[in-house]
C-alpha cells in the first residue's frame, strides 16, 4: 500500500495538502473577507506543528508591567534616578541584547542570568555599577513574568478541539529544557500533543531545519502534510516553507506584516483560536 492511499485512510477527513490554486483563491478572497483569509482548503491538514510562548501562552503582553513592578521593587536603590528613565533604558538595552540571532540563542538558553545581564548593562549606561541590584531586579523581573503568564484565550480549547478533530499535534518551543517543561507541565498541555520538541532537551532549535524534519519524522509525515503555526515570521514561517510546511502566522496585534520583509505566510490569523473550522 503506498504512503498516500495509508495516509488517506488514516485521515479521511482532512486535508492532505492545499494546492497551489487554493491558495491563490485563498488569497483573492481575502478583500471580500474583511482582510481575513479563509482557512486553507478549508479542510484540517494530517499534521499541525505549534510554537508554544504568544502562540499558545501570553508571554509578552505584561513585559512592561514586570519591568516596572522589578524597578519599583528596588527603587530605593536607584539612586533617585526617575522610574520612566531606568525603565526606557532597560527597554533599549533588551532590544539590542535580544536583536542579534546568537545572543539571542545563547539568552534564551540561560534566561535568568541574560536577564541579569541586560539589566546590569543598563544600570551601567546610567552610572550604577551594581551587579548584585542589577541581579535582583532581573530576578524580579523573571518572577513577575512567571506569575503573570496564562493561556491566550481559547488557546487550550482549540488546541482539545485539533486533538479531538483527529490533527497529529507537535509542539517545538525554543528555551532551556526545564523552564519550557515547566511551563507545559504547569498548564497541562502534554496531553495534547504527540510529540514535544524542546530546544535545550534536543540540542538545536528554531529556525534549524533539523528540528522541523524531527517533529515530522516522530509524527511520520512529510512536509506536505503539515502545517506550522506560530507568531514568529522567520521560526514558524519562513523556516519550515523552506522544507515543503505552509506557514500560518498568527499577528495577535493585527499590525499586518513588518515593511519590508521577504516572508510571505501561507496564511494570517490573529489567534490559534481562528483554526477551528465549525
Amino acid at each position: 500500500m503506498s504512503s498516500e492511499v495509508s495516509r488517506a485512510r488514516r485521515y479521511p477527513r482532512r486535508w492532505l495538502a492545499a494546492s497551489r490554486e487554493d491558495i491563490i483563491i485563498n488569497r483573492a478572497r481575502t478583500a471580500r473577507r474583511g482582510g481575513k483569509e479563509a482557512p486553507i482548503g478549508m479542510r484540517l491538514p494530517p499534521a499541525i506543528l505549534l510554537d508554544l510562548d504568544d502562540t499558545i501562552l501570553d508571554d509578552s503582553s505584561k513585559i512592561d508591567r514586570c519591568w516596572r513592578d522589578a524597578c519599583a521593587a528596588n527603587a530605593a536603590e536607584l539612586g533617585g534616578l526617575h522610574e520612566s528613565v531606568v525603565l526606557e533604558t532597560i527597554r533599549n538595552t533588551s532590544r539590542w541584547y535580544w536583536s542579534d540571532p546568537e545572543r539571542h540563542r545563547e539568552g534564551r538558553l540561560e534566561l535568568d542570568a541574560a536577564r541579569r545581564g541586560v539589566v546590569q548593562l543598563a544600570l551601567q549606561e546610567l552610572g550604577i555599577a551594581n551587579p548584585k541590584l542589577a541581579a535582583s531586579i532581573g530576578d524580579a523581573y523573571s518572577h513577575h513574568r512567571e506569575a503573570g503568564m496564562e493561556p491566550l484565550p481559547d488557546a487550550v480549547d482549540t488546541l482539545r478541539w485539533l486533538k479531538a478533530s483527529g490533527c497529529a499535534l507537535g509542539l517545538l518551543t525554543n528555551g532551556a529544557g526545564p523552564a519550557q517543561r515547566k511551563k507545559i507541565e504547569r498548564f497541562g498541555l502534554t496531553e495534547f500533543f504527540d510529540t514535544i520538541l524542546v530546544e535545550g532537551e534536543v540540542g538545536f532549535g528554531k529556525p534549524d531545519l533539523r528540528i522541523y524534519q524531527l517533529a515530522l519524522s516522530r509524527l511520520d509525515m512529510s512536509p506536505r502534510d503539515a502545517w506550522m503555526v506560530g507568531d514568529n515570521l522567520e521560526w514558524d514561517v519562513a523556516a519550515p516553507q523552506k522544507l515543503g510546511l505552509l506557514g500560518i502566522w498568527i499577528d495577535r496585534s493585527a499590525r499586518g506584516l513588518p515593511p519590508g520583509t521577504t516572508v510571505r505566510p501561507h496564511r494570517i490569523i490573529r489567534a490559534l483560536a481562528d483554526l477551528r473550522i465549525e
